[in-house]
């Protein structure tokens, strides 16, 4: 293990962090808030934290990642973003360093869950950051080093199979550098014309540019304390919906969608898989509101499809309080937060591509009962599934459970109530932000003890990395020759 290499390309995204502090400090510049002097301070921390770490660890010659140097500066990479992430917060008054970096880390993992109380009392310029957080690891920061770090050689690779979200990580171009480039160009044509759309709808131009941010990014971060049922508009409900559902499929499929291959979309089965589940679900949320908490088809419809699209995609945007809804659909909202998006998406959760799988592979286990002696390879689509990537996927659910119970257990022994304890941990593991009882869509994570706040941070992280990238380095085979 070569630490400075991992030290080095730490230092590169610390670099990259600091920079991406200029937007909201100009921001705050121009609003003439209260941020601008947390976001100057910051930004001089961190990019001469990154610039002392990149060049005090300098290789000569190109850096070749090996796998195991990439899943360390993965996790290293993160865990600095979301603590130099939290000294904006720190410095611009936020109770104490543990909520700062909660909210840091929260942004940076998409997950939307946060500790602010009147969100609409924060500088603009804070607000900016607090989005952008979401926007930059949306993507992924380490996707962006490489897509814009090509001296990084062909380990880049080793950084992309650890940090992009999904069983299996598809490379577009022959280059890896390209392969990232040609993501965020999708990326950010799709924030782009959000941002048009909404300010269409009424938003101005920085309340547009945050909830692009967190809806591309399905993080969840709002300007307004009510989230988007602030601008009570049908027409900014559905631009947001279809924006969150596109961010919940695999950008690979937008990217070849946009090179003329129409169809690709409904070639991909986990596509398929995806729009069924998301149609069938929001139908099923339709008809239970209908009648008790909607008196017409239209205002059932457009709270449904919100709150269905907002919590399948991990985004955590919020029109509706679905507590007061009936036990099904919240029942309804509640799966949606363990199955999450498609692989490759922005979107947390466990994915459908895995949950297709699991259920393909029961499927011939019960098939191999009636017939113990036929052979019947596991497909997906076209592909035939390789069987270590299927006892990859069990292992990553075995993790998921196991993970999920044990870090519920420790909320509950801190004195959190067992539905919150639950709906915590599995919207902040899902990445989702909202969940259910103390941390419903009308409430935040405040009331959560602190030690219980760094307890969802690991949540978070594991998550956003899919567990094993930051597991891995506790088992002590990781660090042996």
């Amino acid at each position: 293990m070569r630490w400075s290499v991992a030290w080095h390309v730490t230092g590169l995204i610390l670099m990259c962090v600091g920079l991406c502090m200029i937007a909201p400090l100009l921001c705050g510049w121009y609003y003439g808030d209260s941020s601008v002097a947390p976001l100057f301070l910051s930004l001089c921390v961190t990019v001469l934290a990154g610039a002392f770490l990149m060049f005090y660890f300098r290789r000569p010659g190109p850096m070749v990642i090996n796998h195991r140097e990439g899943m360390l500066i993965v996790s290293l990479g993160w865990a600095a973003c979301g603590f130099f992430g939290a000294l904006p917060f720190a410095l611009g008054g936020f109770p104490s360093f543990t909520d700062a970096f909660f909210e840091s880390v929260s942004g940076f993992t998409t997950t939307g869950a946060s500790i602010l109380t009147n969100i609409e009392a924060m500088p603009k310029g804070l607000l900016l950051w607090r989005s952008l957080t979401h926007w930059l690891g949306g993507m992924g920061i380490i996707v962006m080093t490489i897509a814009i770090l090509p001296f990084l050689g062909v380990g880049g690779m080793q950084l992309y199979k650890a940090e992009v979200p999904g069983p299996v990580a598809d490379k577009l171009q022959p280059r890896i550098k390209d392969t990232a480039m040609s993501l965020w160009k999708v990326y950010v044509l799709f924030t782009v014309v959000q941002t048009i759309l909404l300010m269409f709808g009424g938003m101005d131009l920085f309340e547009s540019v945050c909830h692009s941010f967190g809806t591309m990014a399905t993080g969840g971060f709002s300007t307004r304390n009510a989230s988007i049922a602030a601008y009570d508009s049908a027409y900014i409900d559905y631009v947001i919906s279809f924006f969150m559902l596109v961010a919940g499929l695999n950008f690979a499929l937008h990217f070849q969608l946009f090179r003329g291959r129409p169809l690709v979309l409904w070639r991909d089965p986990e596509f398929r898989f995806f729009g069924i589940f998301v149609l069938v679900l929001t139908a099923v949320v339709i008809l239970a509101t209908y009648g008790t908490n909607y008196d017409s088809w239209a205002d059932a419809t457009r709270y449904s499809v919100f709150q269905v699209a907002s919590i399948i995609t991990t985004t955590g945007y919020a029109t509706a309080d679905y507590e007061l809804w009936l036990p099904l659909p919240q029942g309804v909202l509640l799966l949606c937060m363990f199955v999450g998006g498609c692989a490759g998406s922005t979107a947390g959760g466990i994915k459908c591509m895995r949950v297709m799988l699991l259920f393909k592979h029961a499927y011939r286990e019960l098939f191999r009962m009636v017939h113990p002696r036929a052979v019947r390879p596991l497909k997906f689509g076209a592909k035939l599934v390789k069987e270590e990537v299927l006892t990859s996927i069990w292992g990553f659910f075995v993790l998921f459970i196991v993970l999920f119970v044990l870090a519920s257990l420790a909320l509950a022994a801190l004195g959190v109530d067992v539905l919150t304890a639950f709906a915590a941990v599995v919207a902040c593991i899902g990445n989702v932000g909202p969940g259910l009882g103390g941390v419903g869509p009308t409430d935040n994570y405040s009331a959560i003890p602190a030690l219980g706040k760094w307890v969802l941070s690991f949540c978070m992280l594991l998550g956003r990395l899919e567990i094993y990238t930051i597991l891995v380095l506790f088992v002590p085979e990781f660090w042996r020759k």
